[in-house]
């Protein structure tokens, strides 16, 4: 028998460790030019933490009514080392759905972080602990422990799909969601963007980083350039 809504898959298969870890440094803007620049959650789901702040892991989802928490809790006490607990709450503002505690508790069984589509709180305390925590704000409205909710389903997050067991990694840019499927592809490719980055930079303080490709995309577009703007000022 079937109950959706309120309902838990304890297990899900997640990646080899060894290529998790692989996403540690790697920037969200490189990831995201891999995957069309989509799978970007949305711009306002920001770290509460300090700048600086990487996070990445296998998503454990849950997806909760967006004034509680009791399948976060849930969720907490399943997850493994390394996972992200991505909290579908619907992008409501009204109740923060976990707080300074919850992050401690996190942090003693070595959760990854949090990835919350809607408030939290006791901000500057997380901030401080240096816990990694991403969500919309916060507010000092604490939630209820009722249910309904699900874990380890398919959730939307930051209006992007995210299964259990998908690659969450996370900067100061923002979040972004890699398809468990295609993550070793995706890594091997935003490696490869992060290099050519790399050597980049290092021509534009040589004094060798080509410009030509401007004018030559303006002129394909047919872009008019004109050398000199005349112009007459009226006197009355």
């Amino acid at each position: 028998m079937s109950n959706v809504g309120f309902r838990i898959y304890s297990q899900f298969n997640r990646l080899d460790s060894s290529v998790v870890e692989s996403f540690e440094g790697i920037a969200t803007s490189n990831i995201g030019d891999v995957m069309g620049r989509m799978n970007a959650m949305n711009h306002g789901i920001k770290s509460v933490n300090k700048p600086g702040t990487h996070i990445f892991g296998s998503a454990l989802t849950v997806k909760t009514h967006p004034s509680d928490n009791l399948m976060v809790h849930k969720a907490m006490d399943l997850a493994k080392p390394g996972d992200v607990i991505v909290v579908d709450a619907c992008g409501d503002m009204g109740n923060a759905i976990l707080g300074e505690l919850m992050c401690h508790y996190a942090k003693t069984k070595n959760i990854a972080g949090f990835i919350v589509d809607g408030p939290i709180r006791d901000l500057y305390s997380i901030a401080e602990m240096g816990f990694p925590v991403f969500a919309k704000g916060g507010s000092p409205r604490g939630p209820y422990k009722e249910g309904p909710g699900e874990i380890n389903t398919v959730i939307s997050c930051g209006n992007v799909s995210v299964s259990p067991g998908d690659i969450i990694v996370g900067d100061d840019d923002g979040v972004v969601v890699i398809p468990k499927s295609d993550a070793e592809d995706i890594l091997f490719k935003a490696k490869e963007i992060q290099a050519k980055e790399k050597s980049v930079i290092e021509s534009i303080y040589n004094g060798n980083w080509g410009r030509s490709w401007v004018d030559e995309t303006l002129q394909s577009k047919g872009c008019e350039i004109i050398e000199q703007h005349y112009y007459s000022i009226s006197k009355k």
